[in-house]
């Protein structure tokens, strides 16, 4: 199955601001193929604010929500093909951003918080086996270097 994903990404330098100084906004914006348009900044973490925006996504945020999305979507698939009814998803996904082992700045580990309410009553192996199969068909996950675990939450 190849697809061809694309999105696009749109910066200009504001007037009155001073690129080659570094003194200028990091906002900009991600325009979907639905056409919706989102808000992004780098986080101000890293470049301190007024050149960056807290109330903009950052892209450290949005790999999270990439990857956390991607988990809960192939977990609600297979739990609904084994007729599990899952009534709310909620995660928590956290990130440590520090030097791999190439010392370089990465998400070294991630951690999935999954809590899942289900109409019936759900053994924990069974949410275990439904989040590994998950994690195991999550494009997102296939295509990341870093320790990703799952702490399923009561």
């Amino acid at each position: 199955m190849d697809q061809s994903i694309s999105t696009k990404i749109r910066w200009e330098l504001p007037k009155e601001e001073f690129f080659t100084k570094g003194q200028y906004s990091r906002s900009h914006t991600w325009e979907l193929d639905s056409g919706n348009i989102i808000q992004a900044s780098t986080s101000p973490h890293i470049v301190p604010i007024p050149y960056s925006n807290p109330e903009f996504i950052d892209p450290e945020e949005a790999f999270l929500c990439s990857l956390a999305s991607c988990h809960m979507l192939f977990f609600l698939s297979f739990a609904a093909k084994k007729k599990m009814e899952v009534l709310q998803y909620l995660d928590a996904p956290e990130g440590i951003l520090t030097k791999n082992s190439e010392h370089q700045i990465a998400f070294t580990e991630i951690l999935l918080q999954p809590k899942i309410i289900t109409k019936e009553e759900v053994s924990k192996e069974r949410l275990e086996k439904l989040h590994q199969l998950a994690h195991q068909n999550c494009f997102i996950a296939n295509s990341l270097k870093s320790k990703i675990q799952i702490q399923i939450k009561g």
